[in-house]
């Protein structure tokens, strides 16, 4: 499940040559740099509501709308009818598609999001790829790098697939849905439509359509008296 075609509708992107060739979907990540440096015509044609801050090296869609606060570093490449709203933090290498969200106190980097993926509230999305329709709750976080030293691996039942890359946080397939302030660790997986529960800490692959849920119980006491 790991091909660019098992977790994406790359008709839901305009950037679709980046995936070309690629065995997993996540060597589109290596790829992305040459890509934005060949590919990105700098151009503004968004609306802004206050001031944000956009580097030269940026394309912004006609009725996209940066919000007051917004810093968008670039190289970026952002598309047609997104928000970016107050506080936005969008640094190098990063594309967004069409009808996208990054919302407040939100931080982007070296990422790919398909049309209309939501990273909608205090989410840190690093080296990642988020597919059509996407959605990271509030206070989701990628982790993008292991503690320890060397290349993140993916992990596929019983087996560790090495990346290739020191720095890969995950792929979240089309559809799929993130709970609020859960945890995506380096190297994950999510097929399409799979949905994480609020508060999990994840690691390894999810299959399309499966959920991943914490068990523990929450322990009710007596009425409390002073």
């Amino acid at each position: 499940m790991f091909k660019p075609s098992d977790l994406f509708d790359l008709a839901q992107t305009e950037h679709a040559e980046l995936f070309s060739g690629c065995e997993v979907a996540w060597d589109a990540l290596k790829r992305l740099q040459d890509y934005l440096a060949s590919y990105l015509k700098p151009g503004l044609h968004n609306r802004c509501v206050g001031v944000a801050w956009i580097g030269k090296n940026v394309f912004i869609g006609e009725g996209t709308v940066v919000e007051d606060g917004a810093m968008i570093k670039g190289p970026a490449i952002i598309g047609r009818n997104c928000e970016i709203r107050h506080n936005a933090y969008i640094r190098g290498n990063v594309i967004v598609g069409d009808d996208c969200v990054v919302g407040n106190a939100c931080e982007l980097k070296h990422a790919i999001l398909f049309n209309g993926a939501n990273v909608p509230h205090f989410n840190y999305v690093g080296d990642s790829i988020l597919g059509y329709r996407a959605h990271l709750g509030a206070g989701v976080k990628i982790s993008n790098v292991k503690l320890v030293s060397g290349t993140v691996h993916v992990k596929s039942g019983n087996e560790l697939i090495d990346s290739g890359l020191r720095k890969f946080g995950a792929l979240v397939g089309d559809h799929a849905e993130v709970g609020c302030n859960a945890v995506l660790n380096p190297g994950s997986v999510l097929g399409r439509r799979s949905v994480v529960y609020p508060n999990v800490c994840w690691r390894g692959t999810l299959a399309p359509g499966s959920m991943a849920k914490n068990r523990g119980e929450v322990e009710i006491l007596a009425e409390r008296r002073d």
